[in-house]
Parts: C-alpha cells; structure tokens; sequence
C-alpha cells in the first residue's frame, strides 16, 4: 500500500544518507546508555561474512579469512567479528595497520585462536612484536599481503566513517597493494548480489577503506567491496559516485537511531516517491489539465531528437505535447507522434535544446537556437515575474544559451563533457575527468554558479537543486541499467522530465523547491524504462538489504542475485542491448506499475524497482534458487516435497525456530556446499 507509515519508514530508511558527524551524534545518545552497539555491529558482520562465504560454497572449516584492522571503533568491530568466525572454525589472520588495536576486541580474537600480523614498527601491541628493522618491515607487508591474497574473504576494517581525505601511511600501502589508486571503477555491471569469480572476496566494515565518506570521493589508494556493511544509517558515500560504484552490495544494520533531528545529506529516490510524484488522472479532467509539454528540440542536422523527446514526453502521463522545430523534424514527430500539436501556445513545461547543435553565438544562429535564446532570456531573476514562468529543462544544445543567473525552475541536464564545458565557460578550470571524480562537488558548483537546478546524468545521476532556504537539496537516481549508455537516450530523459515537471506544475508554482526531486523522479522513471526494455537486473544502484539477525535464512535469500525462471524468454541477470526508442516504448508499463501502487490490494512495498517478466507490477518475478540443495522449513534435515532428490530451500516465516532448529538449518546448508566441492 503506497501511504503505509510502516513501509514508508523502511523505505526512508534504506534511501537516506547523514553526512559522518551526525551519524556519530546519532550513536552517542544510544552509547551512553550502554547499547553494546560494537556488540551489535560485530554479530551483523560475522553474519554477512557466512553469507558471503555459502554463496561462494566456502564451507566455515575450509574458509581462510584475513581481518585488516585498525586501531579504532572500525578495527573493534572488524576484531570481535573475527573472533566469532575464529570460534566458528575458521581460519582467521587479523593484519593490524596501526599502533594499537581495540582492546576487548583484540582480547576476544586472541581468545578465540586468532593470529596477529603487526605492520608499524612502533605499535604497542601486547604479545605481539611489530617490524624490528626495514628488511623485517617488508617482510610482514609482503606476509600479510600473500595472506590477504590467499584468503577467500577479507574483512575490511582500517578506517571506517572516521577518516577525511585519502589514506595514509601503511594503510595507503595496504590499500594499493590489495586494491586501486584512486583510478575511477572500469568493471563489468553485473547485478547486485550477483558476486564475482575468484577469491578474494572483500567485506568492507562501515564503509570501503579510501573513499570519501562524505562526498563520495575516491582521492587515493582504496579498497573496492562486494559487500559493505553499514550500521545505524547510509552515509553519503553509499550513494554518491563514484564511491557507491566500489561499495558493492549494501547491507544496513538498524541500530534504532533517532535521524528526526537531523537533515539528510543525499536521499536516493524510491520506487514510492516516484509514485506519490505522478497524477493521477481526474473524473473531470481535460487534455490542459493533465500537463501540456512544449518542446523546442531536434534541428535540420539532428531530427530525430525532436522524435525521440516528443515520443517520450506524450508517453509520460500527459494530456498533451506541443512542438516547435523545423520542417523535416515537424514532419517526422508527427508520423511518430501524431497526437502532437504544432506550433507555440500554453504550456507547463518546456523542453529545450535536446538534438539542437551548439554555437555560434551571433549572426548564423540555428533558427532553434534563436528560438531558445529569447524563451530563456526570460528565466533570468532580474526580469520581472520569472518566477512564475514555467519549469524549463535546458540539454544539450541550449546549455550555453543560459542566463548568467536563472531561477530554480530552470533544469539543466548535462553529462560530464557537457557540465565541465559549461563551467569552464564560467572560468571554472574544470575538466571531464574532474567531473567524473567529483560528481557531487561539480554538480553543487554550477548550481551555485548558474541559480538552475542541475541534473549530472550518469549510472547514478546526482540532482542538485535549491532546499528553499538557499541550501543544495541532493537527490540520487540509480534506477538504470548500464545498458542505457546510448545514442538518444538523454533526449528520452529530457522529454520523461518535462512530462513528470507539467504534471507537476500546480505544485512547483506552490512549492518551488520541488524541482529537484521531480526531476530526480523523472530519470527514476526514465531508469525504470531502461531496466523493461533490457530485460536486465543490473541497476547503477541498488536498495541496501536491511540486516535481521533473528531470521539468518531470510537474511541469505534476500542477498541473493534476483533471477528469471528457466526456460522463460529471459533466462539470466544482465538482459541484452536496447536503442532509446525502446526505452521510450516502455515509459507506459513504468507509469502503469507506478499507477498500481496506489491499489491496496498488493501487500508487497518492497522498493525492488520495476521487475523484468513482471506481471502484476509487484517487482517480484520467479527467482532461480541459488541452489538446487538445502533446508526445508518442514524438515531441518532437508526434505524434498517434489521429489527430484533436491530438498527446498524455504523458510517458514510463521514459525518460530529454536537455536537447535537454527543450527540444523545452517549444518545442512553448509553441508550441500561441501557435497558440491566433492563434485
């Protein structure tokens, strides 16, 4: 049901992100009243660290794990983790990259078997020597190194939220030794949960060793995660690219924490929020009230733009799109989209620049270039009543046509090449690749500099816009497949944003700070369209899988790789390629799910996104088991109900298990993984 609180909650929950310090004034209140949440984080990640291991088909007795430790609160939960997995039978070598360790934590592990590699000459560490000389220094980082290299898991636990900037001293060594050196992420998209070939696998604690906590950075040597565990709260860098690129899989663990005092950093856009962002159509309702789109975009040299944003624009839940362009390009949006009207008259939105070509400036002016040039002249504060013109999404081709300073309802929608050209036509010394580097810090700079909202695309597009008190609002859309990288695509995106801105053009006159998160919405829908169209899993982002230690098989069915049914059209994760056309095909069955939300006969809230095959809109499809062997809720020993000599692997959710039952249960999933070793 699309407004229940609890869901809501959840879904708030797993797409907000507080910036480092609140989040550490989130736990004080709990640490001082005992809350053993080292304890907690500890238990959550020697959890995560078996699920990590099953699915790989790593049993606990044959499992080799390296711990890089440390020497605060992050090292203390990496070192009580380790100890439980060391109890477990376990293999476990903990790296210690700082002076000291956490106490308890290190007693624990000492307790439990644990083996201690000391890398700093001058740590006080006690019964256990670090480096006497050079020659013994690089000794122990060429073991401990070989050690990391050889384990099945490591458990990433140097540095933790509290770190600014870039790594340091031996844990900088550690991190280029094992992992990048600042280089931006180049990896196949596969899907989340979907896991790699070959070992080691990289559990980060909190967060990724390296990465910009709090602006989604990657500045030097870092160590890229298939999975990282986070506690209490996302922070930014969970987000925010191109850190959220090298975080992997997310799991959140709920520590109870009250965020009402305090404001988000980043907020991720939900399958909910788009929802409550779309109309819903009227009993009285005619084709002016439910959003007229005007478009100025395509030109002589690059008509199919005009197409491909005024296909998306009509498809996008409006009553109407009105286009303005040259002869060729009229006639060909017209055998495309015959429901469009010609020529200027009102409208709640306007769609700029997409296929329009840029430059000059002056006398031999692209006839829609002047067209651009003098609607956009209006949208500068200094002209009176701007603010009560309507949304404008500005791409491509009109970019430099830009007021010097524009009110919040204007949005510009660049990739990278197109944001650093704009600002380094506004003296900002600015390139693609610093672009690339620091989204956020570049998207909230031509904000700053221009008054427009901005939209960077990307695999996870970064929106900045004004909060209403002249403070940047930051909203994230990851909804896309990597298959959406093609030709057009933005002209999609910029005609799906100026529907979703018309429907919306009530609200925005009422509450103009709305831009940013419509606009968020708008490349949400436009992600969605791409995922149906590619028929993939694969997204730029993925929800977090909220951590329940009190149901450990419900947990491991929710870290795995969503699949299709065998034997269905689609068999697989990652789809096939698409054209921007394709995508627009799809933006209907998008609104149509969104649409279905508001129904409250579904009892599934899960913001899974909109599913490939998926019938009833619900994001479930038909999942592969991950193995063909397991547990059986009506039978701890492994049953077989269809007697094909495999057991089920389900769990009974209405059944409280005893620990017995519990551990039968994790013996026998375990033993399947050592039977297929054998084979």
């Amino acid at each position: 049901m699309l407004f229940d609180d609890d869901a809501e909650l959840e879904d708030e929950f797993r797409s907000v992100a507080f910036a480092s310090d609140d989040v550490r004034a989130m736990e004080r209140p709990l640490l001082e009243d005992g809350v053993p949440l080292m304890r907690m984080a500890a238990s959550a990640t020697a959890m995560t660290a078996r699920v990590m291991m099953a699915r790989a088909h790593v049993s606990p007795d044959a499992a080799r794990i390296t711990l890089l430790a440390g020497g605060g609160d992050n090292g203390g939960d990496g070192l009580f983790a380790a100890a439980e997995l060391a109890s477990d039978g376990v293999d476990v070598t903990v790296v210690a990259v700082g002076r000291s360790l956490h106490e308890a934590g290190f007693a624990a592990l000492r307790a439990a078997g644990g083996e201690v590699i000391v890398l700093d000459a001058d740590a006080e560490i006690p019964g256990v020597d670090g480096p006497q000389d050079a020659q013994e220094a690089a000794d122990l980082f060429e073991e401990a190194v070989s050690a990391a290299e050889s384990s099945h898991l490591v458990i990433d636990a140097m540095t933790g939220i509290g770190l600014h900037g870039e790594l340091r001293g031996i844990p900088a060594q550690v991190a280029a030794a094992l992992g990048e050196h600042g280089q931006l992420p180049d990896v196949i998209a596969t899907p989340c949960g979907a896991g790699r070939d070959g070992f080691p696998l990289v559990l980060a604690v909190d967060a990724p060793s390296g990465v910009g906590i709090d602006d989604g950075t990657l500045p030097g040597p870092y160590i890229p995660a298939d999975v990282t565990i986070t506690f209490g709260a996302l922070k930014p860098c969970d987000l925010l690219p191109p850190a959220a690129y090298v975080c992997g899989q997310q799991v959140l663990v709920d520590f109870g924490f009250d965020t009402e005092p305090f404001l988000p950093a980043v907020e991720n856009v939900t399958q909910r929020t788009a929802a409550q962002s779309i109309r819903l159509p009227h009993v009285n309702d005619s084709k002016y009230s439910r959003g007229v789109v005007g478009l100025v975009t395509g030109s002589d040299e690059y008509p199919g733009a005009a197409v491909l944003s005024s296909r998306a624009a009509v498809l996008s839940n409006v009553g109407m799109i009105r286009y303005v362009g040259p002869r060729i390009a009229q006639d060909m949006v017209l055998a495309r989209v015959p429901e469009a009207v010609m020529g200027k008259g009102h409208v709640q939105s306007w769609v700029v620049g997409s296929g329009v070509p840029s430059g000059p400036d002056e006398g031999d002016m692209d006839a829609q270039r002047r067209r651009i040039a003098a609607l956009l002249a209006h949208y500068s504060p200094d002209e009176d009543g701007s603010e009560e013109l309507p949304p404008v999404v500005v791409d491509a081709g009109a970019l430099d046509l830009l007021p010097e300073n524009c009110v919040p309802q204007v949005l510009i929608t660049p990739h990278a090449g197109e944001l650093a050209r704009l600002l380094s036509e506004r003296d900002e010394e600015v390139s693609v690749q610093d672009v690339l580097a620091e989204p956020l810090n570049w998207a909230t700079r031509a904000w700053e500099l221009t008054g427009a909202t901005v939209l960077l695309k990307g695999a996870v597009t970064v929106v900045v816009g004004d909060d209403g008190d002249g403070n940047p609002h930051v909203f994230v859309s990851g909804s896309g497949p990597a298959w959406l990288a093609t030709a057009g695509a933005g002209d999609v995106l910029a005609g799906v944003i100026g529907a979703v801105l018309a429907q919306n053009a009530e609200t925005l006159v009422r509450l103009p700070d709305q831009m940013a998160v419509f606009a968020a919405v708008g490349a949400y829908i436009h992600g969605l369209a791409a995922g149906m169209a590619s028929e993939s899993f694969q997204r730029g982002s993925c929800p977090p899988v909220v951590y329940d230690g009190e149901s450990p098989l419900e947990f491991f069915h929710a870290m795995q790789p969503r699949r299709i049914e065998p034997g269905s059209v689609l068999d697989g994760t990652l789809g096939h390629p698409i054209v921007a056309g394709e995508v627009a095909d799809c933006i209907p069955g998008v609104f149509g799910t969104l649409i279905g939300m508001y129904d409250d006969n579904d009892g599934d809230d899960a913001d899974d996104g909109v599913a490939p095959g998926d019938g009833d809109g619900d994001g479930d499809v038909a999942e592969v088991p991950v193995f063909s062997r397991g547990v059986d809720s009506d039978d701890a020993a492994g049953g077989d109900d269809e007697a094909d000599g495999d057991a089920d692997v389900v769990l009974d959710v209405d059944r409280d298990y005893t620990d017995e039952e519990l551990d039968a249960l994790a013996d026998a999933l375990f033993a399947r993984y050592e039977e297929e070793e054998r084979h």
